[in-house]
């Protein structure tokens, strides 16, 4: 009998993902802390796309609660080999699982008693009863089980796909993959150098000796940039990437769970998207509706896991901006304005209008020692 009478396939990570919630909010509620997902965040994912990948070297058998198996009753065909396609998915996620981890590490979250600040805003917002329950159904149910659905690429890829060779599509979506994390980690990369500088100039102004100064050959390339004294008194960062989008970290971040939900769908094996309907269909008005709903149907559950996060990372993103537009009313106002939450092209298009309007956006967003080449000596003022 399977847990909570789950298909066999979803039988361990259901088990496992209920054990991490539980932890999650036990562990929230005695720390009083309730980042906990977030420093399992990067690790999660990756475990869920590995139990897939791997099918073949478990045991069928469970030989105790928790204890990773592959199911005798997914049939031969999937656990007598590897899915190449599964494969290469747990590839690109580990390397995303690097990165990730490496940026929470420098950024201090795995430390226990670190806590995300926009938990600290709104637990201050609402009655406290209200936050505990918004920290068993949100922060420790549904994010675990978004964690969970990032996994079910990986499924359809090893479960209901046969085990056939890479395909061109395979390839041209991995090497996106790669595209975007290497644009993730250097918009990372730029948020920590400006973060690393503005930290060490604020503490200069005030005179504290105990903040080292800001060294740039300390950063990665890519992120050495021309930091000013007034990016640091502006208060967020606005150079790099982050002159084309307000969240490039988070743009990036969708669009690798976009590619890895889409690279089983792309693949000449089936299950694939469905067709969208016909313009002759569209265009009977007795059978537009049920053809678009039969269309939406599988659709939304085949793009679910990439949909879920999107969802997520807008709401979360919009919260994130409130609480910094408080911080910085007239700033950040002008930088929405001129520049998109997460695509690039309001960035381009404005700059393409020119006018006095962009100018005197311009100069809230980049500050002065905008467009005049401002020099290193203008860093160490």
């Amino acid at each position: 009998m399977t847990f909570f009478n789950v298909p066999p396939a979803f039988d361990w990570p259901v088990q496992f993902c209920t054990a991490v919630t539980a932890f999650c909010y036990v562990t929230s509620v005695i720390t009083s802390n309730v980042s906990q997902v977030d420093r399992l965040w990067t690790f999660l994912p990756t475990i869920y796309t590995a139990y897939y990948a791997l099918l073949p070297l478990l045991p069928t058998e469970q030989p105790f609660f928790l204890a990773p198996y592959a199911p005798k009753s997914l049939g031969h065909a999937v656990l007598r080999d590897f899915s190449p396609r599964a494969v290469l998915m747990l590839a690109l996620s580990v390397i995303w699982m690097f990165r990730l981890s490496y940026n929470t590490y420098r950024r201090g979250l795995f430390s226990l008693k670190d806590e995300d600040y926009r938990w600290a805003v709104l637990r201050s917002q609402i009655p406290a009863w209200f936050f505990q329950f918004t920290n068993l159904t949100f922060i420790a149910i549904i994010q675990n089980i978004l964690l969970l659905l990032l996994g079910a690429p990986a499924f359809i890829a090893s479960v209901l796909q046969p085990h056939t060779d890479l395909s061109t599509s395979d390839y041209a979506l991995a090497l996106t993959a790669l595209a975007i994390l290497t644009f993730e980690f250097t918009a990372d990369n730029q948020q920590y150098a400006y973060q690393t500088y503005k930290h060490a100039y604020l503490a200069h102004t005030k005179g504290v000796k105990s903040v080292a100064p800001y060294e740039e050959k300390k950063q990665w390339p890519l992120a050495r940039l021309e930091w000013t004294p007034s990016d640091a008194r502006r208060g967020f960062v606005t150079k790099g990437l982050w002159r084309f989008s307000r969240h490039p970290n988070f743009a990036c971040e969708q669009s690798f769970w976009w590619v890895m939900t889409l690279l089983p769908l792309w693949s000449p094996s089936p299950p694939d998207l469905p067709s969208f309907p016909s313009i002759q269909v569209l265009a009977d008005a007795s059978l537009r509706k049920e053809a678009i709903l039969a269309y939406l149907k599988p659709t939304g559950l085949l793009l679910l896991p990439a949909i879920a996060l999107t969802i997520l990372f807008i709401s979360s993103t919009n919260y994130t901006e409130g609480i910094t537009k408080k911080k910085y009313p007239v700033a950040y106002a002008a930088y929405q304005k001129r520049v998109g939450m997460f695509l690039p092209l309001k960035a381009i298009f404005t700059e393409l209008a020119g006018g006095k309007e962009k100018e005197k956006t311009d100069k809230l967003v980049w500050g002065e020692f905008y467009g005049d080449g401002a020099s290193k000596t203008a860093k160490s003022e």
